[in-house]
């Protein structure tokens, strides 16, 4: 295992728990939403409104495949699990990890839905999405880790004693 990939829902504290992750064990980080804002050089919202949620999906996968790293946690987006070539590319030197959250636990922590960059087809409710990427997560993920009840600092403690 040469990287550790993390999965989830929207507001499951990939990013957060990415980055202490690679700090406690010495390993480069990269979000890969932020990857994607930086070659656009657009916000995530901004693609999605403009461009659309199809278009974005096409963006991350495409981004998502430029990447070739070593020894590196990666925080992807909550819609990566839709490319089933980006998931590939990620799994061939890494083991996935999903940070599991309820519904009501994600909706309790999305309070900037309007603006953060979620990928909701059009008319599709936050419930809607929670079902579609369930079955995602669930089949892409190496190991589980829930995290409905954990601080970061315990949720990394779990993702270390798992590996």
């Amino acid at each position: 295992m040469n990287n550790i990939i993390l999965i989830g829902m929207p507001g499951a504290g990939k990013s957060t728990v990415g980055v202490i992750l690679a700090k406690t064990l010495g390993m480069n980080f990269i979000d890969t939403d932020i990857a994607i804002q930086e070659k656009s050089k657009r916000l995530l919202q901004e693609i999605i409104n403009t461009d659309g949620p199809d278009a974005f999906k096409i963006i991350e996968e495409k981004t998502i495949l430029s990447l070739h790293s070593h020894h590196t946690v990666i925080a992807t987006g909550g819609s990566v699990v839709f490319s089933e070539r980006a998931m590939e590319h990620l799994t061939r030197d890494g083991v996935v990890v999903y940070l599991k959250i309820s519904f009501d636990e994600m909706e309790k922590r999305l309070r900037n839905i309007t603006t953060r960059g979620i990928v909701l087809s059009r008319g599709e409710t936050l419930y809607e999405m929670f079902n579609e990427r369930v079955p995602l997560y669930e089949k892409y993920a190496g190991i589980t880790i829930d995290c409905e009840k954990e601080d970061f600092e315990n949720i990394v403690k779990k993702i270390i004693a798992d590996l």
